[in-house]
């Protein structure tokens, strides 16, 4: 096993790309996938937090994170890779670079949204801060 690969997942299509990528591009490798459980998501306002069990919808949130882990994990058996997967809370970006530093990863790979203008400026990209941040190589695959 020559490297460790970080590939955070998410639902989108370029999520499923990047793993499909490193699959292929290192299959010597040792591929950890990571989903962030961003605790942004259970932001509420007005007193909402009276009218929604914030404990059920962290359950949820959980549940949905598993099942994204899970579909990697079977999506790399398709290939007979396996896979070590991580489901951790925090801010995207923030958990990448933090699980890159903590397990000895040598190299990230991330799906990129493709977002660009307005959308960008105003939402931020994950994927941007990752790579001025990492400490090593991210390879973004659209």
């Amino acid at each position: 096993m020559d490297e460790r690969i970080l590939v955070p997942v998410d639902e989108s299509d370029q999520s499923r790309a990047a793993l499909g990528y490193a699959i292929d591009a290192f299959p010597d490798s040792s591929i950890a996938v990571v989903h962030a459980i961003d605790p942004r998501d259970f932001r509420t306002y007005g007193g909402v937090e009276g009218w929604i069990d914030m404990e059920q919808l962290a359950e949820q949130q959980r549940a949905h994170a598993e099942r994204l882990v899970e579909d990697a994990r079977e999506q790399a058996a398709e290939r007979d890779i396996t896979v070590e997967t991580n489901v951790v809370t925090g801010k995207p970006a923030r958990v990448i670079v933090d699980y890159a530093e903590d397990n000895d990863i040598d190299h990230v790979i991330m799906g990129s949204h493709g977002r660009s203008g307005v959308s960008r400026v105003l939402l931020g990209s994950v994927a941007e801060r990752v790579v001025r941040r990492s400490p090593v190589p991210v390879t973004i695959v659209r």
